[in-house]
């Protein structure tokens, strides 16, 4: 009968997923499923995720908020979410309203350390919060991008205009990093609505922000209060829940590859638009006229920390092979500093063989490790993304020539950023007409970001490890979520066609 609810699973049932192909219940999934809950059949991969009933619950409501929330403000003024900003930033900045969320996020901190998850990126340290304030202030100046005029067509007797307008619900998934929430919040600049599911590391320190700053900030602004809206949930399941919701006008997603597109999947199933924002890693490229010196300081400019655009790969050309590659690793940090290097294996013989029996501490999300300092790694694992803690750890690539490179980026990269140190203006030309990166540079990888070269906080970056973005750039900010409408004024009465 067509239209039953799915009540039970039993192990063993057949799935059938992306039009010809089959997976089947597993035991486990059987036994947990309950009547009221939602399977999702991923289409591209037969992943079967399952949503308990209470999961499912919790992130319709917040979308339900926030949908109302943005039905009405297109009535609310642009001062008062300049005043949101405002007010949040002074409340992030305020030590009383401050001081819960710091405690909350030591215990975040403590909680991910002792299950052995990394906490890099998920300490509320002075710059992160510096870093929120200055991001919230930065919308606050910004000038209203609601109903921006983006071309005018003349015609005898009536015009038309072309005007940026609210998109809708935006539903933001990202990894434990509490700053984020003063990115995403930039989509109130454009008139957006928008629901957050943090990862479950530093969920203590989101209820904090909410409660302590950002809520009172809605508050006091007069902005409703759905506008923003968290996701209290820590089942992983509420992500998969929130971004099935054909509710939403579009699903942004940051975090691992795996994890990201498997959400964007969901998110596509349901007809919701998707930017995704996985797999990152960037690749640095030295040809035969390269620099020493300049080459040295990209390569040290680009492994401060671990973020997305830090230097991930880096391909030396042979002929400089015996100066650079030794270069590259003083740069790393030489003897005296802890690094780890992954060679490919029909590159060995460009690391001398002294570096092969080295060993080094190596800080891991569990703990401190003695490792070899340099390993050989298959050609197939060349754009495989090294998740660090505090160890700089770079892959090397020996290349014939500034084409090879560009072809080995294109094979096996995610195809997010790429940089060519050359002293040949024609290399750097060749370079950017046939690498596949949305993002490409002349120095440091560490440029690839919204607010240090835009100036305007990022929700998050886009790689074309699936293709070329439509109509926009790889950095998504608040205020590039919008959608155009088109307008018509008519001068003259007797117009007819």
């Amino acid at each position: 009968m067509t239209g039953e609810r799915l009540t039970k699973l039993t192990a063993g049932m057949p799935i059938p997923f992306g039009g010809d192909r089959i997976t089947h219940v597993p035991e486990a999934l059987a036994a947990a499923f309950r009547a009221g809950d939602r399977l999702i059949v991923v289409q591209e991969t037969g992943d079967l995720l399952h949503v308990p009933a209470d999961v499912h619950d919790v992130a319709s409501a917040a979308v339900t908020r926030a949908a109302e929330a943005f039905a009405v403000m297109g009535r609310v003024r642009d001062e008062a979410i300049s005043d949101f900003f405002d007010v949040f930033a002074n409340r992030l900045k305020d030590e009383e309203s401050w001081a819960p969320i710091a405690a909350a996020n030591v215990l975040d901190v403590a909680s991910a350390k002792a299950r052995g998850r990394s906490t890099t990126r998920l300490v509320a340290s002075p710059k992160m919060r510096a870093d929120m304030i200055a991001g919230l202030r930065e919308w606050r100046d910004a000038p209203p991008s609601r109903g921006r005029p983006l071309e005018r067509i003349e015609h005898d007797g009536w015009s038309v205009e072309l005007l940026t307008a609210p998109l809708g619900v935006v539903g933001f998934v990202f990894e434990g990093r509490p700053n984020v929430f003063a990115d995403a919040a930039g989509v109130l600049r454009g008139g957006n609505t928008v629901v957050f599911r943090i990862g479950s590391d530093a969920l203590g320190t989101a209820k904090a922000i909410v409660e302590h700053a950002l809520a009172p900030a809605l508050e006091m602004a007069d902005v409703p209060t759905g506008a923003c809206v968290l996701v209290e949930s820590a089942d992983r399941a509420a992500g998969w829940a929130l971004f099935s919701d054909a509710r939403l006008g579009l699903a942004v997603a940051r975090g691992s590859g795996q994890a990201v597109a498997q959400l964007g999947s969901v998110a596509r199933q349901a007809g919701v638009p998707v930017s995704l924002h996985g797999t990152g890693g960037a690749w640095l490229v030295a040809d035969e006229t390269a620099a020493a010196d300049r080459f040295a300081a990209a390569v040290a400019a680009s492994i401060d920390r671990k973020v997305c655009n830090t230097l991930n790969v880096c391909c030396i050309v042979r002929s400089r092979v015996s100066e650079l590659v030794p270069l590259l690793m003083d740069s790393l940090g030489g003897e005296e500093k802890a690094w780890k290097l992954h060679v490919i294996d029909s590159d060995r013989e460009a690391v001398a063989g002294v570096w092969w029996s080295a060993l080094t501490d190596v800080v891991r999300a569990e703990g401190a490790v003695v490792e070899a300092r340099v390993e050989a790694l298959p050609l197939a694992e060349l754009g495989r993304e090294w998740e660090w803690e505090a160890t700089p750890e770079v892959t090397l690539k020996i290349v014939d020539d500034l084409a090879d490179a560009i072809a080995l980026f294109n094979r096996y990269s995610p195809r997010f950023s790429a940089s060519l140190i050359s002293e040949e203006v024609a290399a750097h030309e060749r370079f950017y007409a046939g690498i596949e990166a949305g993002f490409v540079g002349d120095g440091m990888t560490r440029w690839v970001d919204g607010q240090y070269a835009l100036n305007r906080p990022e929700l998050g970056l886009s790689n074309w490890e699936h293709g070329r973005l439509l109509a926009r750039g790889g950095v998504l900010s608040g205020d590039s979520v919008y959608t155009i409408r088109t307008r018509m004024r008519q001068e003259d009465p007797g117009l007819h066609r």
